[in-house]
């Protein structure tokens, strides 16, 4: 498959096909000197981690490394678009048993159309409608809520811990620091 390497050198970015462009997210995640047209072998997991391919069932991280392994070249530590495609077929088989090829691959595909890598420890905020509909607090319900001030800042710790009053009352008391008090006053 090494001929088509270049046909699409000159199609506009708009021409990506949803899969290629997720590839080529994950590809240059956290890496500033990829292209875009590689994939290393850490990339590629984590791909299949924030896609849901890795289910811990039929498909595990050591099933994506040797399929990995098994598809690049043996002197390389990336794996191209063409070579994602068939890493993919290779674990579609696993992943969706029971469904012809072509059906598992269709499966496999909407697993990772769309997707860029889980946004952990990066601070680009991106525009995406599914970013701004997980960020936006006004929807969060119960204690998630809690997290977040009123500008949707999250509060850190802060929300997430009921943090520990120590002062040594039972939280709710109303009456902390009037005991001292009361004994003087009884002399």
């Amino acid at each position: 498959s090494l001929k088509s390497t270049n046909s699409n050198e000159g199609a506009g970015a708009g021409e990506l096909s949803a899969l290629e462009e997720a590839f080529r997210k994950f590809a240059v995640h956290g890496d500033t000197r990829a292209t875009g047209k590689e994939m290393h072998g850490k990339n590629w997991s984590k791909l299949c981690k924030d896609c849901n391919i890795i289910d811990g069932k039929n498909v595990t991280t050591t099933d994506v490394d040797i399929v990995f392994s098994k598809i690049k070249g043996k002197s390389v530590r990336t794996i191209t678009f063409e070579q994602f495609k068939e890493a993919l077929q290779e674990l579609s088989k696993k992943r969706f048993k029971g469904k012809s090829d072509e059906e598992a691959l269709q499966e496999m595909y909407k697993l990772i159309e769309g997707k860029g890598p889980g946004l952990t420890g990066v601070t680009k905020t991106v525009a995406s409608p599914t970013v701004s509909r997980l960020t936006d607090t006004s929807k969060f319900t119960g204690s998630h809520k809690e997290r977040f001030d009123a500008s949707g800042k999250g509060k850190g710790r802060a929300g997430r811990e009921d943090l520990v009053d120590n002062s040594g009352y039972v939280s709710g008391y109303k009456h902390a620091g009037t005991y001292d008090h009361k004994v003087q006053g009884n002399k």
